[in-house]
């Protein structure tokens, strides 16, 4: 039996989470499944769904497991990481504070 799934949630602080949410969902949009608007995306990620969230303080990023296996949930965590951290280079490294709901 299969453990239950997990819900990771950060809030990252940051004046231009719009523009990362943007990005980051047109860089995968060529690889998966992607919906997005300037203040809300979602990506279906082999692993989980990301949801990003903008809004002109914060952006809220959150990954839904499909399953709660914790080393797809610290590879999901560094994934998403990086990439944000890549497109925020002027202020990265971004403070990703993971929760788990």
């Amino acid at each position: 039996m299969s453990a239950p799934a997990r819900t990771l949630t950060a809030i990252v602080p940051t004046g231009s989470g719009s523009r990362y949410l943007q990005q980051l969902c047109k860089h995968w949009s060529h690889k998966f499944a992607v919906d997005f608007t300037p203040e809300h995306g979602t990506v279906a990620l082999p692993f989980s769904t990301l949801t990003l969230d903008a809004d002109a303080a914060a952006l809220t990023v959150r990954i839904a497991l499909e399953d709660g296996d914790a080393e797809a949930a610290e590879r999901a965590k560094g994934v998403v990481a990086s990439h944000l951290d890549r497109f925020a280079f002027r202020e990265a490294p971004l403070p990703f504070d993971w929760q788990e709901e």
